[in-house]
């Protein structure tokens, strides 16, 4: 089932997202409705806050970068209570867009490498390092869970000039081809 995506401005998308324990209701439905919902809106990456759970989620499928590094050809994850352990590497820049903040794409400044820690689907524990486009869809989507966006990496005058967009897009005056919850709209009922 596609789930609606909430838009920028909501509450849960600047909230540190929490642990889940193996007993979390229903997450192998969760994780496949998050994978359908990430496929309807052509995303390569899905965090729990971007659908309303404030829970230490993730999932990703890389192939679509696949014809850019070779190594996302089969790069599909999920990322359960994951932990970076480390950031290295020079800084790049790459453009990024995010599904709760459609229509706005920005270079993002990330570390090229990071470490990482985290449970399968099957609560299996992985510590794994990864380079490139992979460590920056991870950093993103890892971003999500900590309550962070990626334009909170842009530079204030950046973010000053995006302010209208920004508000607009919460209050639902963008155009989608998937469902989202908009914040302003919410408090109007």
């Amino acid at each position: 089932m596609k789930l609606p995506i909430v838009a920028y401005g909501d509450p849960v998308l600047r909230k540190k997202a929490a642990d889940i324990s193996s007993d979390y209701a229903d997450l192998d439905k969760l994780i496949e409705n998050m994978f359908e919902t990430m496929y309807g809106a052509h995303g390569v990456g899905l965090a729990a806050p971007q659908i309303g759970l404030s829970i230490r989620l993730f999932i990703i499928d890389a192939i679509p970068f696949a014809e850019d590094d070779e190594a996302l050809k089969n790069f599909k994850k999920v990322f359960i209570n994951p932990q970076i352990l480390e950031e290295s590497g020079e800084k790049w820049s790459f453009n990024e867009g995010c599904l709760s903040i459609p229509d706005i794409r920005e270079d993002v400044s990330r570390n090229q490498n990071l470490t990482i820690t985290y449970l399968d689907q099957d609560w299996k524990e992985h510590t794994e390092s990864y380079d490139g486009l992979a460590a920056r869809v991870i950093q993103h989507e890892y971003d999500h869970i900590e309550g962070k966006l990626f334009t909170d990496k842009l530079s204030p005058l950046r973010k000053a000039m995006l302010k209208n967009r920004l508000d607009s897009i919460s209050k639902g005056f963008v155009k989608v081809d998937y469902k989202m919850k908009f914040p302003a709209l919410k408090k109007k009922r």
